[in-house]
């Protein structure tokens, strides 16, 4: 499983979806852009900081080289998560331009057939903006917007966040324990 942070505020989004990966046994690649360190430095408390930045729980590689296996297409992965996914690393996935890891990394699921799931986080959208979107979802990304659900009565922004986390884990197949489904009228 591949975990890309990039630069897009919604740093709890990253925090949870690798918590849950972790805790189902998943062995995690993470790549974390510079601008996602400084974003996740201020947006979370230190320890929810610290599983991003410096879990010994994950395979960690350099966002700038392209000599990781993760870079390869004969390297077998379970999928990729961009969470959040800045609209700028979504231009260069649409538009080919592999400059950096998490780029080269989405375009080789993409060419393998692989799950790519991208979750933008940014609002309002431009034209430009959308048009990458539709060129991913075409070449057979998955865009999950973070756009919480709020039929699950939640309680607190954590339960929100849940509720964007627990699609993301449906769609890449690891077990939770996230009640967050739509129950029908009690």
């Amino acid at each position: 499983m591949v975990i890309a942070v990039t630069g897009a505020s919604g740093a709890i989004y990253a925090h949870r979806t690798l918590e849950l990966i972790l805790q189902s046994g998943a062995s995690v690649h993470l790549v974390i852009t510079n601008t996602a360190r400084h974003i996740i430095e201020v947006e979370l408390p230190a320890e929810k900081a610290d599983l991003l930045l410096n879990s010994s729980d994950v395979i960690r590689h350099d966002i700038n080289s392209y000599s990781e296996t993760i870079a390869s297409g004969s390297y077998m992965t379970s999928g990729m998560i961009i969470i959040p996914a800045s609209m700028g690393t979504i231009g260069r996935i649409a538009n080919g331009t592999s400059d950096n890891l998490i780029i080269r990394t989405a375009d080789v699921h993409l060419k393998e057939k692989r799950k790519l799931i991208v979750v933008p986080r940014e609002t309002p959208l431009n034209r430009i903006h959308l048009e990458n979107l539709m060129k991913l979802h075409d070449a057979g990304a998955l865009i999950l917007p973070a756009t919480p659900s709020f039929y699950s009565n939640a309680g607190s922004i954590d339960d929100l966040i849940d509720t964007v986390v627990a699609r993301v884990l449906n769609h890449i197949g690891i077990k939770h324990n996230l009640d967050v489904r739509y129950h029908g009228r009690n």
